[in-house]
């Protein structure tokens, strides 16, 4: 990485959770050079400004037909973004990958499915909802190949951003979610299938418009709440950046959730250069 060496991105955003994805096959940072990236990159005063960074490389192991490196905007690694998930593969899409395809996250292989302005991102995911308790208040602890935490409010409290944030930090940081912390989760419920969402994003240190795996785990603490049956069901997640939809299967008798698909949009916003 030369001093000042244009570095060629391209701006896009899931649902308002919004990201830098650039092709690292021709770029070829290292790892240590794209968490020192990140920060400078991500700042939306002095850089291009995002939710995240996301490269794209080949998989070398031959596990998938791609790699997806994610970095949350401090540089800090995550376990999984869906909505970057999202943005990824119709980025991938442009540069001359299929409309279907898999990729690689860490350890876990993801399958890819675009259609126009919708993406399916199909999680390699068995999850259970658990109860945790925290300064005696009980949350729904959810993990969707990264760490959750759900606490369902009133639409009067799901409006009181301040008090959001204030609540959100203090659990993200809570000593029973360490070392990692945790993202945090609020929820209305709308109907038996519906829900609005405002989520407090580990990393991003704040709450986002949207956040994918946050969908996931308020759509499937949503239908725990509710003590819903077996089956397949598709919950509609509504954030601030619009609506995400949430597809899952639930065994009552192992009290497992499958199957989890996430459904939304990914918008390209703008291409430019940045001066490293």
């Amino acid at each position: 990485m030369k001093e000042s060496q244009p570095f060629h991105f391209t701006k896009m955003h899931g649902a308002g959770n919004d990201f830098i994805l650039f092709d690292n096959r021709s770029v070829q940072l290292s790892p240590q050079q794209i968490e020192i990236i990140t920060p400078a990159l991500s700042d939306r005063k002095f850089g291009v400004g995002s939710d995240g960074l996301i490269a794209l490389e080949y998989d070398e192991s031959q596990k998938a037909d791609l790699v997806m490196i994610y970095k949350n905007p401090d540089g800090s690694d995550a376990g999984m973004c869906g909505n970057g998930a999202r943005c990824f593969a119709s980025f991938a899409v442009t540069l001359g990958c299929p409309s279907s395809f898999t990729f690689r996250v860490h350890d876990k292989i993801y399958s890819a499915k675009v259609n126009d302005n919708s993406v399916i991102i199909d999680f390699p995911l068995e999850t259970s909802v658990d109860q945790v308790n925290v300064d005696d208040e009980t949350f729904l602890d959810i993990y969707t190949n990264t760490e959750h935490i759900v606490c369902a409010v009133d639409q009067n409290t799901l409006g009181k951003e301040e008090l959001l944030i204030k609540r959100g930090k203090e659990l993200r940081n809570h000593v029973t979610f360490a070392p990692k912390g945790t993202n945090v989760n609020f929820i209305h419920g709308v109907d038996q299938n519906s829900l609005q969402l405002q989520t407090y994003e580990r990393g991003v240190e704040n709450l986002t418009l949207a956040c994918g795996t946050g969908a996931i785990a308020s759509a499937l603490a949503w239908h725990y709440l509710q003590n819903s049956s077996d089956g397949d069901f598709t919950y509609q997640v509504n954030v601030k950046g619009g609506t995400l939809t949430v597809h899952f299967t639930f065994d009552k008798s192992t009290k497992s959730y499958s199957n989890v698909k996430l459904e939304g949009p990914a918008t390209f916003v703008f291409e430019g250069i940045y001066y490293l």
